[in-house]
């Protein structure tokens, strides 16, 4: 692997399995990102499976929007829960406040990402747009480059991982030492000098299809059980853990 600090930034799975897979792959570092689920949970297992060989940095991606028309905003550096289902607007407000990294994650893809107009309507706090995503399809991760190269900001790559075994498929190299959550937020909110990286082959281009095929899994029946039949979620806006302090800018 070329030399630098080698950095999952966004996977959904965390457990002894996935660590064992990073660092056989030669990351230096993970962003365990997973949906609805709330900031102090996150990082109370990313210290639990962080180690000298293996930052884990909490992160949370943020459904902006209603579940139709939702913007997914990956905030890296959060000390404060965010909910899910508030504006976008209000969602960029709260991880500003706390100076945390804004990344874009799957950019235009379907119904659940930035489109070109969020981009550049927002372009002022974003800090980077994701350019290589595991679960796309290369024309899709073309137009992301475009889009990046366009507003002039900052790529990265990630697994997207929400399979163990696709972590470290895709990664960044950032050309500086990263060594806490808060080297990794400066190295994305400064724009710090990075390559993105993937592997090759025929097992990479099946793990990639496992990834889509899960995803209709994720986009479909469980999520609208979860949503909808199984109670509150943990992340929802009216939690009793958000205090009220987003009344004014939820969409549910």
């Amino acid at each position: 692997m070329p030399s630098g600090t080698h950095v999952d930034l966004h996977v959904k799975v965390l457990n002894d399995r996935v660590v064992d897979r990073a660092k056989a792959c030669g990351l230096d570092a993970l962003v365990y990102a997973p949906h609805f689920t709330r900031l102090p949970e996150i990082r109370a297992r990313a210290d639990r499976f962080s180690d000298e060989d293996l930052l884990v940095v909490p992160g949370r991606e943020v459904f902006a929007g209603t579940w139709r028309n939702r913007r997914h905003v990956l905030a890296v550096g959060l000390s404060e829960p965010v909910p899910d289902f508030i504006s976008l607007p209000g969602a960029l407000d709260a991880v500003e406040r706390q100076g945390a990294a804004v990344l874009v994650p799957h950019p235009e893809f379907l119904n659940v990402s930035f489109g070109d107009g969020d981009v550049r309507t927002h372009i002022d706090r974003i800090h980077a747009v994701e350019t290589h995503n595991l679960k796309l399809f290369p024309y899709q991760n073309r137009r992301a480059r475009r889009l990046a190269r366009d507003v002039d900001r900052p790529g990265f790559g990630s697994s997207y991982a929400h399979l163990g075994g696709s972590v470290g498929e895709v990664w960044t190299a950032f050309d500086r030492e990263i060594d806490s959550e808060a080297d990794l937020v400066a190295a994305l909110r400064e724009g710090a000098s990075r390559r993105v990286l993937r592997r090759n082959g025929a097992q990479h281009t099946t793990r990639k299809l496992a990834e889509f095929a899960h995803l209709g899994y994720e986009n479909s029946w469980s999520k609208i059980d979860r949503l909808f039949l199984s109670g509150m979620e943990p992340t929802h806006p009216d939690h009793v853990a958000y205090r009220g302090r987003f009344d004014d800018v939820k969409v549910y």
